[in-house]
């Protein structure tokens, strides 16, 4: 995700980001220090940190439980985005002595200053949030990825739904702005605005690609021919699709059949879709689960693949399809 460009979006929102001193919460990447393999909000928030450290006097913070609303170190946050960039590229977790590292970088949180501006980028805490953010005139901006659990509750895992319309709502009664990835995505959290009776300032801003991404070598083009479906294998990615078509196509013409291979990990609520990987003989060798990949294995499969499948019932924004259009696959 290209942060500098959503930022300088996100400074467009006249009184809110605009020559802000920001406060960016990196509360998820401390707790995903010690995932191999990063989600595409992960993703986003390593990159806001990552543009924000480029600002001299932007600040740091994590709300833990427990301890409330910690202060973090710069030093310590640029240590961190460096090594999870390694680490997430390779898909391989951090070890133990880093991840401790990295949580010996909490502060105090020094005193807010009014006008300053306190930036979630994650839907981390959203659910608990209240009015501190706007004590002592600080403003709050927040970004909202989707709003499918509290859409869609019957993809949501149990007690989902509820906690992300909790999500919405406190954003929609206590954010000064809100920032979101789609078009899609606004009309999906207006009615929480029309129904808390405010208009805080809502920005369409985009995802982006790294530019490591735009690079397709001669070895993924020459590959042998697969389609590539990139996800959790969840309901709402719809993968029962994709498996029923392989089915078909394997037991028309085998060995005409391309591989599919499915890039994620195992998720909740599949048993039909597991049934098929595990116990369809005619699925066998056509389809591959790769599990969670590290990002620069997962960019050589989007290069290589014939196409990218995406047939999911709803998304957000849609990070691989954005990832594969960069390297020229359909």
């Amino acid at each position: 995700m290209n942060a500098p460009i959503a930022l300088e979006r996100a400074a467009t929102v006249r009184g809110v980001m605009a020559d802000a001193r920001v406060t960016l919460d990196i509360t998820r990447l401390l707790r995903r220090a010690a995932y191999a393999t990063p989600s595409g909000i992960d993703r986003v928030e390593l990159a806001y940190a990552r543009a924000l450290l480029a600002l001299p006097d932007a600040r740091f913070q994590a709300v833990l439980p427990g301890l409330g609303r910690m202060g973090y170190a710069r030093a310590a946050l640029a240590s961190l985005v460096a090594q999870l960039e390694r680490s997430w590229a390779e898909g391989v977790p951090l070890r133990a002595g880093i991840v401790a590292k990295a949580w010996a970088g909490l502060r105090a949180f020094p005193r807010t200053e009014p006008g300053a501006v306190r930036l979630i980028v994650s839907h981390q805490h959203l659910d608990r949030l209240d009015r501190h953010a706007a004590r002592h005139g600080e403003r709050l901006c927040v970004y909202l990825h989707d709003a499918i659990p509290a859409q869609f509750p019957e993809y949501a895992r149990p007690g989902g739904a509820e906690r992300h319309r909790r999500r919405l709502r406190n954003t929609a009664r206590f954010a000064d702005a809100i920032l979101v990835n789609s078009h899609a995505t606004a009309r999906a959290v207006a009615p929480y605005l029309v129904e808390a009776g405010r208009q805080p300032q809502l920005l369409v801003a985009p995802l982006g690609i790294e530019p490591h991404w735009a690079v397709r070598t001669a070895a993924a083009a020459a590959s042998p021919p697969y389609f590539l479906c990139v996800g959790t294998i969840e309901p709402r990615k719809n993968h029962l699709l994709l498996l029923h078509i392989w089915r078909a196509m394997a037991g028309r013409a085998p060995d005409a059949t391309p591989r599919l291979v499915l890039a994620g990990r195992r998720g909740w609520e599949n048993e039909q879709v597991l049934d098929l990987l595990d116990r369809c003989p005619a699925l066998r060798g056509h389809v591959v689960e790769t599990g969670r990949v590290g990002d620069a294995a997962l960019a050589e499969l989007i290069a290589g693949a014939r196409a990218v499948l995406m047939p999911s019932f709803a998304e957000g924004f849609g990070l691989p399809v954005a990832e594969a259009l960069a390297v020229g696959v359909p």
